[in-house]
C-alpha cells in the first residue's frame, strides 16, 4: 500500500494575546508556541501512521525549520528524500495571532514553496508511478498541482485532490481528478458558483467526471460517484478539543482506505473516524491517529451530533 503526497510543509508560530494590538502598539502578555504544519506534511504523516508506505514531495529552506521537518519525517517514517531544499529561501511560516475568544488572524509567508514547480514534480514521477494513490493539496503553486495530477493520470495512479486552500483551478486540471474532497466553503470557490450542497456536489461531478466527497461538518459528507449520491453520517465524539488537524486526518485516512481497495463510501466512513479522533486531541501532529487507535477507540457512534461538527474536513493546519 503506497501513497505519494505532493504538498506543503511549514511551521506555525502562534501568539495568544489578551486582545489585538492597535497600529503601532506593542502589547505584553502573549503566550507563544510553535509547531510543524502544512497540509502535505500532515497528510503524509497521517497516512504513514495508518500503515501506508508514504513518499512526500515538498519544498523547504536550508534553515532550522527545514531541518526540523526532515527530522520529523524520519521519525514518522515518511520518505521525503525528494523534498526540494532551496538555498536563499525560507521554509514556509505562518504567523498566527489568537484572541481569548478563539478568533485568529493568520499571515503566511510561502518562501521555499514558491519554488515547487513542474520541473520539481517531474523528479517525483517514479514515486507517483509506484503509488496506489497520489494526494495533492493546494498550498503549493497551481503549476505543481497540475503537474502532479497529470503525472498521476499518465502513470495510472488514482488522483485525490484536497482543494485547500480553495482557489479556481487551471482548466487543464479538471479532467485529471479522480476524487475531489472540498468542504462547503471550498466547493463554490472551485466552481465559481453558489448553490445547495447537493447541487454543488453534482456540479463538481459533472465538471470532473470523477468522484466527489463534499464534507459538511456535523451534516456528514455527500458522496457522488458512479453508483449515485449517498450521505455518510458524521461521527460523534464526547468532547471536541481542537479541530485544527481534522481535515488532514480525514484526507490521510481516505487515501489509505482507497489504497486498500475499499469502495469510496466505506473509505469515507473510515476517514470520518480518523477526523473524529483528531478533534479529541490538541495539536495537529499529536491528533493524527494510528491504526490501532482507530480500531480500539470506543469514542465513536454512528449518529451525528454537535460534537461531530468538525470531524469532516475542518482544517486550519498551520
Amino acid at each position: 500500500m503506497k501513497i505519494a503526497v505532493v504538498g506543503s510543509y511549514g511551521v506555525g508560530l502562534t501568539m495568544r494575546v489578551p486582545r489585538m494590538p492597535g497600529a503601532g502598539e506593542t502589547l505584553l502578555g502573549g503566550e507563544f508556541s510553535d509547531g510543524p504544519g502544512g497540509k502535505g506534511s500532515n497528510q503524509a504523516i497521517g497516512a504513514a501512521r495508518l500503515g501506508a508506505d508514504v513518499s512526500l514531495l515538498t519544498a523547504i529552506g536550508a534553515d532550522a525549520f527545514g531541518r526540523s521537518g526532515q527530522e520529523l519525517w524520519a521519525t514518522e517514517r515518511v520518505d521525503a528524500r525528494k523534498a526540494i531544499v532551496v538555498d536563499g529561501a525560507a521554509t514556509m511560516v505562518g504567523f498566527i495571532v489568537v484572541e481569548p475568544n478563539g478568533e485568529n488572524r493568520i499571515v503566511i509567508a510561502a518562501g521555499a514553496l514558491d519554488h515547487l514547480d513542474e520541473v520539481a514534480v517531474e523528479t517525483f514521477r517514479s514515486e507517483i508511478a509506484a503509488a496506489d494513490v497520489v494526494v495533492v493539496s493546494m498550498e503549493i503553486p497551481l503549476v505543481a498541482v497540475l503537474a502532479a495530477l497529470r503525472i498521476g493520470r499518465e502513470e495510472g495512479t488514482l488522483t485525490l485532490l484536497n482543494p485547500a486552500p480553495a482557489q479556481p483551478l487551471l482548466d487543464d486540471a479538471w479532467n485529471l481528478i479522480d476524487i475531489v474532497t472540498p468542504n462547503q466553503t471550498e466547493a463554490p470557490i472551485l466552481l465559481g458558483v453558489t448553490g445547495t450542497d447537493e447541487d454543488l456536489a453534482q456540479a463538481l461531478r459533472d465538471r470532473t467526471s470523477g468522484s466527489v466527497v463534499l464534507t459538511r461538518g456535523s451534516a456528514g459528507a455527500i458522496v457522488v460517484d458512479d453508483s449515485g449520491t449517498q450521505i455518510v453520517a458524521a461521527r460523534a465524539v464526547e468532547k471536541v478539543i481542537d479541530t485544527t488537524g481534522a481535515g488532514d486526518a480525514f484526507t490521510a485516512a481516505l487515501a489509505v482506505a482507497l489504497a486498500e481497495g475499499r469502495p469510496l463510501t466505506a473509505a469515507v466512513e473510515f476517514a470520518a473516524s480518523a477526523g473524529a479522533h483528531a478533534v479529541t486531541i490538541s495539536g495537529v501532529i499529536p491528533s493524527l491517529p494510528t491504526r490501532d487507535q482507530l480500531e480500539t477507540d470506543d469514542l465513536f457512534i454512528t449518529s451525528a451530533s454537535l460534537g461531530a461538527a468538525d470531524a469532516f474536513g475542518a482544517s486550519n493546519d498551520l
